[in-house]
């Protein structure tokens, strides 16, 4: 029996690739985490990127929280679960009547997870309505496969390598998945989605979390990847496909900034691997 979800939800799931809106955050858990990232960004004065918006709970307080919070788990559990791994995060921000977007494209294209269980949870740290450039999805996309990619980055594509479908879905406009803050939404890896500019008068934060049930093989080897890293963050590990991460140091220390290089470097690899293009910025990243 689910934790959370309802039998209809789970079956939702199944169908349309998606759930939307779960009420996970209390307004005190927002407020929390939306001054310690506004706090970094006034010390270092500028919006959050790389490489801290990459596998940030290896570097922050906030992330740590999120990606263990009781709430969100039990979402998870119910769709992949008790043996859950975070396998990457993203902290995306869209500050307001900015021209930043991300092009339909499918989450796991360079990831190289079999089988394609990975769930993305969205957690929404202000709200993301339709104005503000919330997800939109195409239901039952999850069905069709991988599609094929290429990388082309613009200027305002918030996936730096601008992996992206082109050419198949020119003209749809999709399912918008508006949240509120402290809600999240959550889809499959091979869920086809895409997002535009925030036109509101707020940012749009949101914290991606990519989750994997343990049994999820990596097999990156096929293309050369480098071999990939998962952190256990509820039930054990009986099959050790993926080095352990662990957080090392305080939050943002030398000791911590060094194991997040490392890690975000082999993870970068694994991108490269199967990429037709690389760009020289110290870090890769996917949504």
């Amino acid at each position: 029996m689910p934790k959370r979800l309802t039998d209809s939800q789970v079956k939702q799931y199944g169908n349309d690739g998606y759930l939307h809106p779960i009420a996970v955050l209390v307004e005190d858990e927002v407020r929390l985490a939306r001054a310690e990232i506004e706090a970094f960004e006034a010390g270092t004065g500028k919006t959050m990127d790389y490489p801290e918006k990459s596998k940030s709970y290896l570097l922050f307080d906030w992330a740590d929280r999120l990606i263990r919070h009781p709430g969100v788990l039990d979402v998870v559990e119910d769709l992949i679960g008790p043996d859950i791994m975070v396998y990457h995060t993203t902290m995306w921000i869209k500050d307001p009547n900015t021209l930043q977007y991300i092009l339909w494209h499918q989450d796991g294209t360079y990831f190289y997870l079999d089988p394609a269980l990975h769930v993305t949870a969205w957690v929404a740290l202000s709200d993301a309505s339709v104005e503000a450039g919330c997800m939109h999805v195409l239901p039952g996309s999850h069905k069709q496969g991988q599609f094929e990619h290429r990388d082309d980055p613009g200027e305002n594509n918030l996936i730096l390598r601008g992996q992206a479908i082109f050419d198949r879905f020119n003209g749809e406009v999709g399912v918008p998945m508006p949240l509120q803050a402290g809600e999240m939404s959550l889809h499959h890896t091979n869920l086809v989605h895409c997002s535009h500019p925030n036109k509101a008068p707020d940012r749009r934060l949101g914290f991606g979390i990519s989750y994997i049930p343990a049994h999820v093989r990596d097999v990156g080897g096929r293309v050369g990847a480098p071999p990939g890293s998962a952190m256990l963050v509820r039930g054990e590990d009986r099959f050790g496909h993926f080095r352990p991460e662990q957080r090392i140091g305080a939050p943002l220390s030398p000791e911590a900034y060094e194991n997040h290089a490392q890690l975000m470097a082999q993870f970068r690899g694994r991108q490269d691997a199967g990429a037709r293009i690389g760009r020289d910025v110290g870090y890769s990243e996917v949504s």
